[in-house]
């Protein structure tokens, strides 16, 4: 991933040194366990481990001879180490300390973005407290539905993203798994008391059956768990921009000190870390259709998957980690503006309520039918002339059964709002009242 995007804890996960690193702690702990059956001398350990260091330029000196990574990292150390360096990479396959140090870098990773996540959903969930008797017109097809508070939209999103860590997790802990097993996975070179060492060692699970690879199922259920976050980062930040539009207005993305707009238009203020987030979410879910191409491969293994993972898994995990950053960032200075969520719910006559006028219709003995299409017929026309449908309602002689109370009631904001503490309840526990009253 470019620097543009790459946070630096995130960004070391990834570098060559800390590739090596993790190959040389499989190494080193397959050696404790050969050393722990016998076959490995001690004293030879001790040397491998006195003189072994990562020598990220000098292994991809020897890797433009030999084409092959695995080999140019085994003979750097060997260079270092001296005779003892027979032992070293003993019984094992490349994969076998591949796909180990790989699973050591997933787990790192993982480990970020879900403190990542936990950032952000505490950011989103103070928001939505904040706002949870804020009202603001709820939308279908971008068009006024019912009314709704602000914050119940944002507690949503919370919820949204506690189901993205426990994807994420789950998806982490599925590939923090390594295998010890040889060539087709059969043992043949090596005692399964190695493999077991090792993974107790670094703190890893054992590939129940192993070929020459871990089985990519697994890397294709992190990325897809990433690119299901980003696609809920994307839904959020569409919002933001769509309430962001000038007509619209309710909310504002933080626009900071000197920043600039447009190189031609110096009032702009455009939601650029939304687009962003929006655009870079499509990367993950490109990488993800990537996995699950990965996960067939031929026979035992092929190399299919490995030059594709070069890019995809150190690029997923620094975007999902950077997109999350980005997002608790608009989300903590997001600018709301509740006098313009109350206008623009006013702005369309009464008509949010047209379904509770529906309802004191059919309450006071219309036919629901009958009563919709009284309703319906005064809601085009409050659409065509301005006129508040209560005040058409209200004048209307087919509707005459319904009280003026009821009609009221019908257009009582607080009323309608009153069950919003609700899902608060069942999301958080927090049952703070009704909102404000506004009619």
């Amino acid at each position: 991933m470019i620097a543009r995007y790459t946070r630096p804890e995130i960004g070391a996960v990834w570098t060559d040194e800390r590739r090596l690193e993790r190959w040389l702690d499989v190494e080193l702990a397959a050696l404790d366990g050969w050393a722990a059956l016998g076959v490995v001398p001690l004293d030879a350990v001790a040397a491998i481990r006195a003189s072994a260091r990562i020598d990220v330029a000098r292994t991809l000196e020897i890797e433009r001879r030999t084409h092959h990574d695995v080999i140019a990292f085994t003979e750097t150390i060997a260079e270092q180490v001296g005779p003892a360096a027979r032992w070293f990479h003993y019984g094992l396959t490349s994969s076998d300390v591949v796909d180990t140090g790989l699973a050591l870098q997933l787990r790192d990773a993982g480990e970020i973005i879900v403190r990542s996540l936990d950032r952000a959903v505490v950011a989103v969930e103070a928001r939505a407290l904040e706002h949870r008797a804020t009202p603001c017109i709820g939308r279908t097809h971008g068009v006024h539905a019912e009314p709704t508070t602000f914050g119940l939209k944002l507690l949503g999103w919370a919820c949204e993203l506690r189901r993205a860590r426990t994807r994420i997790a789950d998806a982490v802990a599925g590939v923090a798994v390594g295998k010890l097993s040889g060539a087709v996975g059969a043992y043949g070179n090596i005692d399964p008391r190695v493999e077991e060492h090792v993974a107790a060692a670094l703190g890893l699970g054992i590939e129940d059956v192993s070929t020459q690879v871990v089985a990519r199922d697994r890397h294709a259920a992190l990325l897809t768990a990433l690119a299901v976050l980003g696609s809920s980062l994307d839904r959020f930040a569409t919002e933001i921009r769509h309430l962001q539009r000038t007509e619209v207005r309710e909310v504002e993305e933080p626009f900071g000190r000197g920043q600039k707009g447009s190189s031609a238009m110096p009032h702009k203020r455009n939601p650029i870390v939304c687009e962003r987030i929006s655009g870079l979410a499509r990367v993950l879910r490109g990488n993800a259709v990537v996995a699950l191409e990965n996960v067939a491969l031929w026979h035992e293994r092929d190399i299919s998957h490995s030059s594709a993972e070069r890019v995809i898994l150190a690029d997923s995990t620094i975007l999902a980690d950077y997109l999350l950053e980005r997002f608790t960032w608009v989300v903590e200075g997001l600018i709301v503006r509740p006098e313009r969520m109350l206008a623009n719910l006013d702005a369309s006559h009464g008509l949010p309520f047209s379904g509770r006028v529906l309802l004191r219709l059919v309450e006071a003995g219309l036919a629901r039918e009958a009563a919709y299409e009284i309703v319906q017929r005064n809601a085009m026309r409050a659409w065509e002339t301005g006129e508040h449908l209560r005040d058409l309602i209200a004048a209307d002689p087919e509707a005459g059964g319904v009280s003026p109370a009821a009609l009221a009631d019908a257009f009582d904001l607080t009323d309608f709002l009153r069950h919003v503490g609700t899902p608060f309840d069942r999301a958080l526990g927090t049952h703070r009242g009704a909102v404000d009253a506004h009619a």
